[in-house]
């Protein structure tokens, strides 16, 4: 979580202007008459593309594929990698905080979700 917290401090400073969806992800894609493919369901906020990347990496998580997904995002999306990285994992700090929030008022103490810590420990490196 700290590595997460230092990559955001990395791209903070400019935090981008576009209108993110925020949820996208296979069950928010669907066929549509109007045009081939439709985004339901957005969460709109401003922000940096590469902070919407995460739901793409987390639905039907594959560890195997993380990387290779992110690369082909990124590449397909245009984005900088290294900004994406780093506001992905913005992204996985943000789903921790929320969660240990929820574990603080949960006295089971649920753990952090793996699939969070290995997507950060992926593109940690």
């Amino acid at each position: 979580l700290a590595d997460c917290a230092a990559a955001v401090r990395e791209v903070a400073a400019e935090p981008g202007d576009r209108l993110l969806h925020w949820d996208l992800h296979y069950d928010n894609v669907l066929a549509a008459d109007r045009a081939p493919w439709i985004a339901i369901d957005p969460k709109p906020l401003a922000g940096d593309p590469g902070f919407d990347l995460m739901p793409a990496l987390h639905n039907r998580y594959d560890p195997a594929e993380t990387r290779w997904r992110f690369h082909a995002l990124t590449g397909l999306l245009g984005l900088d990698r290294e900004r994406a990285r780093a506001w992905t994992l913005g992204r996985v700090l943000q789903k921790c905080l929320w969660q240990l929030a929820d574990t603080a008022d949960n006295t089971e103490g649920r753990p952090l979700e793996a699939v969070q810590l290995e997507i950060g420990r992926a593109l940690r490196t």
